[in-house]
């Protein structure tokens, strides 16, 4: 995928940007050439990426590098 619209990236995805597929938590949009912007978990992504390529989608946020970065308060429970 293009990564050219990367470098000029002004948005950044938040906890309410929920993936398109599932629900869960996005780290990833993608842009159609019509526009439409489409937003992925890592998983969901991942398994579309070769897909959308195909279709001439542009990845315009791609935040996966920060997938687990911080852990959850659940997981640091006992």
């Amino acid at each position: 995928m293009s990564a050219t619209a990367l470098d000029s990236q002004v948005r950044k995805l938040v906890k309410g940007d929920r993936c398109d597929s599932c629900g869960a938590e996005a780290f990833v949009q993608a842009t159609m050439p019509s526009g439409y912007e489409l937003l992925f978990c890592g998983h969901h992504f991942t398994k579309n990426e070769d897909v959308l390529t195909a279709q001439g989608a542009t990845v315009t946020i791609d935040e996966r590098h920060t997938i687990n970065a911080k852990p959850s308060v659940s997981a640091n429970t006992d």
